[in-house]
C-alpha cells in the first residue's frame, strides 16, 4: 500500500512537472489609498485604511474602519489610490459577527463612475458596462480573513456593505497593481513643470497598457488593435528602449488576422502595422524580427497592387477609417486614408530594401507613384492634412495653415494629435506645438487626469468638475456626460495609450534626439527649446543611454551636451552647438 501511495505521488509529480503551464510575466504591488473621498451611513475611522498595512489579518488589535448599517440603510465609503492603477483590489477584515457579509465593490476611473449603474442591456447606452472588464461587483467577504477581487482600470473604489442590521470592520483596502515593474530608461525634464507632468502622464498612460500584449484601454478596449498602437510603440521607444511587448503585439496580431484579412478587420491598420515595424526597426535595428515578417509585408503590397489602379483610384470595399471624431467628415477621411497608405509604402519600400527584396522594394514605390496622381484635399480635416504633411502629399507650412493651426487645439484628437504636432514640427511651428501640448494635454490634468483618455474636447471643461470630485450640482460631469461613438459616458476610456504621443514628441523634438539610422547607429541632436530656458533627459538606445542637456549661450544659440555610447554616432542639427 505504501508503495502504491509513493507511485501515486510521483505520478503526480511528474504531471506537474511536464505541463506546460504559462508563467504570469506581469508584477504585482499594493497600493495603499491616499485620501477618503467620502462616506454614507455610518462610517467610523475610515482614516485607517490611509495607513500601510501588512496584508494579514488579525484577531485583535489595530485601527480599522467600522461600516454600520441600520434596517433601510447601507454604508459606503469611497478611496481614492492617487492616480490611475490597473488590477484589483484586496480587502482584509477583521473579526466581526461569525458569517460573511454582502458587499459591493464599484471600481471606477472617476469617482462619480463610482457612483454610476451598470447597464448591460445596451452596450453603447452611455452608460459604464462590463463587458471588458468587470468594475461592478456585489459578493460576500469572509471574515478574518482576505480576499482579492476585480481586474480593470481605475483609480476610486466605492464599498456599499449591502446587509442591514450589522457591522463590517476593514482592516485594510489596498490596491492591487499589476504592472510590468520595468526602469524608466528614458526621462524628460524641463524649466515648465506642466510639460514634465505631461511627458510623464504619457509614459504612465502606455506603461499600464504594457499588460501581456500592448492593450488600448485597461478598462475598455483591454485589445490589441494595431492601427492604434503606433503612439504607444514611439512612447515605449522613447521611454523604455526595447520591449518585446510591441514583438509579441504584433505578432499576434498577424496570428489573428492571417492574410488575405486586414489587421483588426481594417484596412487602414494593416498600413500602420507597416508604419509601426519600420519605426521599431529604426529604435532597436532587429533585422531578424523584420525578417520574420517578410512574408507578411510582401503579402499586403501585394493586396495593395491589386487595389490600387493606374490612375490611382483605391477600391477597398468596408470601411475607410482614421480615428473617430474624424468619422463624419468622409471627404478629409478619404483623403488622409490616401496618405496613410502613401506613408506605409513608403515604410514598406525601405524594410524590403533592407531585407534585399528589391522586387518588393519597388513594387511599393510603383504602387505609391501611383497614388501620387490622385491626390484629395483635406476638406479641412486636422487629421488627413497632418497625415499629408508627413507623408510629402502637400507642404507641411501649407498643411499647418490651411487647417492644422486653425483654431489652435480645437480640433485635436487624443489620437491623431501625435501627428497633428508633427506636422507642425515639420513646418517649424515648435513653439505653437508646445503651446498645443500645454493646453490640450494640459486640460486633462486640470479636471484631475493622472493617465491620457481616449477622447477629449476643450469645450467639456466648460462648468464641468473634475474626475476627483463628488458630482456638484448645476455643473457638467467630465466623464459621465461626454463622449461620442463607441465611448459614451462611463464607457469611455480615462487610460488610452493612443494618447500619449506628446511624450515621444518632446523626446524628439524639445530634446531634440532624431533617429537616422536603424538601432540608433546614427542619431541627429536638434533641440528646440522654443520658449523653454533648458531641458535636459535621456533617449533610450541599444546601446545604452543617450544623455542630452540644452541650454542657450550667451549669444542665444541653442547648445546641447551630450554623453551617447560610443556605438552610437552623433550629429548636429542646424544651429546646435554640441558640447
Amino acid at each position: 500500500m505504501k508503495r502504491l501511495y509513493l507511485i501515486l505521488i510521483l505520478m503526480i509529480a511528474v504531471s506537474f512537472a511536464s505541463r506546460a503551464d504559462r508563467k504570469d510575466i506581469i508584477d504585482r504591488k499594493f497600493i495603499t489609498p491616499t485620501r477618503i473621498v467620502w462616506t454614507g451611513g455610518s462610517v467610523k475611522d475610515a482614516e485607517a485604511l490611509l495607513l500601510e498595512g501588512a496584508g494579514q489579518a488579525a484577531m485583535i488589535g489595530g485601527r480599522m474602519c467600522e461600516m454600520v448599517t441600520t434596517p433601510g440603510d447601507t454604508a459606503s465609503v469611497i478611496l481614492d489610490y492617487g492616480k490611475e492603477l490597473h488590477g484589483g483590489l484586496k480587502l482584509v477584515m477583521a473579526g466581526y459577527e461569525r458569517y460573511p457579509k454582502l458587499v459591493r465593490i464599484r471600481f471606477g476611473e472617476s469617482v462619480s463612475e463610482t457612483c454610476s449603474e451598470v447597464c448591460d442591456t445596451d452596450w453603447i447606452a452611455g452608460h459604464s458596462t462590463d463587458d471588458h472588464a468587470m468594475r461592478d461587483i456585489v459578493m460576500k467577504i469572509p471574515r478574518d480573513g482576505s480576499i482579492e477581487l476585480g481586474n480593470t482600470g481605475f483609480r476610486f473604489v466605492r464599498i456599499d456593505l449591502l446587509e442591514t442590521g450589522c457591522t463590517l470592520e476593514i482592516r485594510e483596502a489596498t490596491a492591487i497593481l499589476r504592472w510590468r515593474d520595468i526602469p524608466y530608461q528614458g526621462f524628460f525634464k524641463c524649466n515648465d513643470e506642466r510639460l514634465n507632468s505631461i511627458w510623464r502622464t504619457g509614459a504612465w498612460t502606455t506603461h499600464l497598457n504594457m499588460q501581456e500584449y500592448i492593450w488600448d484601454g485597461i478598462k475598455r478596449d483591454r485589445l490589441i488593435w494595431l492601427g492604434d498602437m503606433h503612439p504607444e510603440m514611439a512612447t515605449v521607444a522613447a521611454v523604455f528602449g526595447y520591449n518585446d511587448v510591441i514583438d509579441r503585439s504584433v505578432d499576434m496580431a498577424c496570428e489573428q488576422f492571417p492574410l488575405p484579412e486586414w489587421l483588426n478587420g481594417m484596412s487602414s491598420y494593416s498600413m500602420w502595422y507597416l508604419v509601426i515595424l519600420h519605426d521599431w526597426y529604426m529604435q532597436n535595428g532587429n533585422l531578424d524580427y523584420v525578417r520574420k515578417h517578410h512574408g507578411y509585408i510582401t503579402g499586403l503590397l501585394d493586396l495593395y497592387d491589386g487595389l490600387t489602379g493606374v490612375d490611382g483610384s483605391i477600391n477597398i470595399e468596408g470601411r475607410i477609417f482614421l480615428d473617430w471624431p474624424s468619422s463624419p467628415n468622409q471627404e478629409g477621411v478619404r483623403a488622409g486614408y490616401r496618405a496613410l497608405l502613401c506613408l506605409a509604402l513608403e515604410d514598406a519600400s525601405r524594410l524590403c530594401d533592407t531585407l534585399g527584396d528589391e522586387k518588393y522594394a519597388s513594387l511599393a514605390t510603383e504602387i505609391r507613384s501611383r497614388l501620387l496622381k490622385a491626390v484629395e484635399p483635406h476638406n479641412n480635416l486636422k487629421q488627413s492634412a497632418a497625415l499629408m504633411a508627413i507623408a510629402g502629399l502637400m507642404p507641411a507650412g501649407q498643411a499647418c495653415e490651411e487647417v492644422v493651426s486653425a483654431g489652435g487645439a480645437q480640433g485635436f484628437s487624443t489620437f491623431y494629435g501625435y501627428y497633428m504636432l508633427e506636422a507642425l514640427a515639420m513646418a517649424g511651428r515648435y513653439q505653437e506645438a508646445v503651446d498645443i501640448i500645454r493646453q490640450f494635454w494640459g486640460g486633462m490634468l486640470d479636471m484631475g487626469a493622472t493617465s491620457f483618455w481616449e477622447d477629449f474636447n476643450l469645450a467639456w471643461m466648460d462648468n464641468a468638475f473634475r474626475i476627483d470630485e463628488m458630482p456638484v450640482a448645476g455643473k457638467k460631469d467630465i466623464h459621465g456626460d461626454f463622449g461620442d461613438y463607441c465611448y459614451l459616458s462611463f464607457r469611455h476610456s480615462l487610460c488610452h495609450g493612443w494618447a500619449s504621443g506628446p511624450t515621444p514628441w518632446m523626446s524628439h523634438h524639445i530634446l531634440g534626439v532624431r533617429i537616422l539610422e536603424p538601432g540608433c547607429r546614427k542619431v541627429c541632436i536638434e533641440p528646440h527649446l522654443g520658449d523653454l530656458e533648458w531641458a535636459e533627459g535621456t533617449y533610450p538606445t541599444p546601446y545604452g543611454n543617450i544623455a542630452v542637456k540644452v541650454s542657450r549661450d550667451e549669444k542665444g544659440c541653442t547648445v546641447a551636451q551630450v554623453e551617447s555610447p560610443r556605438e552610437v554616432q552623433v550629429v548636429a542639427g542646424e544651429g546646435v552647438i554640441l558640447k
